[in-house]
């Protein structure tokens, strides 16, 4: 499939040279043709061989292909910026990484992904209610461009252990006024526990995506439009299984966990989810500070789990005793779609950037087992709303937004940035989500009445220099009412509840940046979370979370080398982490297994020469000598100790 993928990629590339050959005919290289000094002119100039010279300055590059976010385009920022080509952190290319180790996963690359702390959603509406892999959809959303010549990017990353993550991405201009691209990113990541062989695949994800921006001639309308769709599909091993059936003797202890020929709870499990959208934007300027637009956005998430019931039986790990569906071959399906539109008058008035707006979305979720569907699984939602952006200069501004849905809810999110303080504010009342309501499949079964969730957020931090020195204290307050969390009973593994109370949580932090000797650097960061309240132990994060980088950074070999060598390292304390419901794609609280503290270490060079990036990574240094590593979920080992090597292309014209 991937090869087909890529040859229909190279089909497309060529179509797309090919149509704007005219239109580039303003933009030539020019074959120089130089002359002897004494070589006459004119009608008495003699017919001789010349000497052609095909060296010619490359005019392409980083900083002549710019792009913009949508959220940029929407408020009519002309905030095109050049290629990002820095070599700051480009070892930290998995997800967990990505996002300085605040999600746990399953311990391999592309496996359900849960926050370690709190996060409030921007969907006030309804919601299918499967999260686990919106880290893989969010974070894939394109840019768009505006290019002066054809630009290719080409990452390939070769993880140990069988992990690979790949991304290819083309746009070029038709003309100067449209731009076309795409993206292709394919994940792959080999079974970690027992795996049969180099192609016995945990994980496969394929994603990409299609987006144009068109612009008339007087600059008056203007489309943005993309189309994404990602199939992601992991084989489900449930974490290791200790106590096994015709075992003499039962090692129970943590190290158990890191035993070469240890096995996994299942073996006939998996989940798969499959989403596509489409995007559609477009505005016209009735004046110069004032326009009317339209979005239209058409939604599908579809939500699979299959297993075998007698093959994964034996493990005990989901409870014995059947609620759901009585069947041998469970095929759990959960389809959501939506389809939404959105009309809205906005623009600028010297630095105010405003915008009214009206929504409409229709909605339904079906799966196939539950005859009797939720209440409010299909419906009509109304919504109006306004935004407002300040711009005080090019480095600060204060931006908010207010949207109520009609019939109670409502979401108030505010920021402020400027050099020295960062603030946010996030207030909402949202539905539950719908699979939370009601629910019937292979091992699990309920039906609910929840009601709306409340939850406020406040955030803020400076920032301030010294010298070589960066200074940031900041603090986060979190309060939940409602919260719907899963939590196990003897029947299920995982089933929702809401709690009636109240969470709050605080936390205070702290993030240094320490320069010395020139180029070396010293960037650790720290959060300590304490839990003023936690009603029904609905939540569960530990009290310190640490993480810690020191680097060299120079440039090496009169500048033709770029580096960044050094060490990263994290920790947070024994806690109980969020257990997996792979039958439900849902964490839940657990208080049987406290993960114990370990300081996961990586060490890394990261390098540029010329437009050509890479990078070399040593993952869990600490392993190699304790041969144990750390559960980032209970039961689910971590990626033991091996190295990863990727690079990136860039190519233009």
């Amino acid at each position: 499939m991937t090869r087909a993928f890529l040859s229909v990629i190279t089909l497309i590339i060529c179509s797309i040279n090919l149509f704007a050959q005219k239109k580039d005919s303003a933009v030539v290289h020019r074959r120089v043709v130089q002359l002897p000094k004494n070589e006459p002119t004119g009608s008495a100039k003699r017919t001789r061989s010349k000497i052609v010279n095909d060296s010619a300055k490359l005019v392409y590059g980083p900083k002549t292909t710019l792009s913009t976010t949508e959220e940029d385009f929407f408020e009519n920022k002309k905030n095109y910026v050049p290629l990002d080509t820095s070599i700051y952190n480009l070892h930290r290319w998995d997800f967990v990484k990505k996002f300085e180790n605040t999600y746990q996963d399953l311990g391999n690359m592309g496996t359900a992904m849960n926050s370690v702390f709190p996060l409030v959603s921007d969907q006030i509406g309804a919601t299918p209610g499967f999260k686990v892999y919106d880290v893989y959809w969010q974070t894939a959303e394109p840019r768009y461009y505006d290019t002066k010549s054809p630009f290719a990017r080409i990452n390939v990353i070769w993880g140990g252990k069988g992990r690979a993550l790949t991304h290819v991405e083309f746009t070029r201009n038709i003309h100067k006024r449209w731009n076309f691209g795409f993206n292709y990113r394919p994940i792959l990541s080999v079974k970690q526990i027992q795996p049969s062989g180099k192609t016995d695949y945990q994980v496969r994800s394929q994603y990409y995506d299609f987006y144009t921006t068109y612009e008339s001639k007087n600059g008056k309308y203007k489309i943005l439009a993309a189309y994404r769709r990602i199939s992601h599909q992991v084989k489900e091993n449930g974490g290791i299984l200790l106590n096994r059936p015709g075992m003499t003797t039962v090692d129970t202890t943590y190290k158990a966990y890191f035993d070469a020929n240890a096995v996994p709870n299942l073996t006939a499990a998996a989940t798969s989810e499959l989403r596509n959208s489409f995007h559609f934007f477009h505005q016209y300027q009735l004046a110069k500070p004032a326009q009317v637009y339209h979005i239209m956005d058409v939604y599908k998430q579809v939500n699979t789990f299959f297993d075998t019931r007698a093959t994964d039986a034996t493990s005990n790990f989901f409870p014995t005793t059947t609620v759901g569906t009585d069947t041998a071959i469970i095929n759990d399906a959960n389809t959501f779609q939506s389809f939404k539109n959105e009309i809205g008058f906005k623009g600028n008035a010297a630095f105010v950037f405003y915008d009214f707006y009206f929504r409409n979305r229709i909605y339904s979720n079906t799966m196939a087992n539950l005859q009797a569907q939720a209440s409010g699984a299909k419906g009509y939602e109304n919504y109006i709303g306004s935004r407002i952006v300040f711009q005080f200069d090019s480095l600060s501004y204060l931006s908010g937004q207010a949207e109520f849905l009609l019939g109670g809810r409502y979401k108030i999110f505010a920021k402020l940035r400027t050099p020295w303080l960062d603030a946010d504010l996030r207030s909402a009342l949202a539905k539950p989500g719908l699979m939370q309501q009601a629910y019937l499949g292979g091992y699990n079964s309920w039906v609910n009445s929840f009601t709306n969730t409340f939850t406020n957020q406040l955030s803020g931090r400076i920032k301030t220099h010294f010298g070589p020195l960066f200074f940031s204290p900041g603090l986060s307050y979190t309060l939940l009412k409602n919260y719907i969390f899963f939590k196990s009973d003897a029947l299920q593994l995982a089933q929702p509840m809401q709690s009636p109370g109240a969470q709050q949580v605080f936390s205070p932090e702290l993030r240094l940046g320490i320069r010395f000797l020139n180029h070396f650097n010293f960037r650790p960061y720290g959060v300590y979370t304490k839990l003023l309240s936690n009603d029904n132990n609905a939540i569960s994060i530990p009290t310190w979370f640490v993480n810690a980088q020191l680097s060299y950074e120079n440039f090496l070999f009169n500048k033709a080398l770029q580096v960044q060598i050094g060490v990263d390292v994290h920790a947070n304390d024994k806690y109980y982490a969020y257990g997996y419901d792979p039958a439900v794609q849902q964490f839940y609280v657990q208080n049987k297994f406290a993960n114990p503290t370990f300081w996961s270490t990586d060490v890394f060079l990261n390098g540029r020469i010329k437009r050509g990036r890479f990078f070399v990574k040593y993952v869990n240094l600490l392993q190699t000598f304790t041969k144990q590593g750390y559960l980032p979920t209970p039961l689910y080992p971590n990626v033991r100790n091996t190295i990863d090597f990727g690079f990136e292309l860039i190519l233009f014209d």
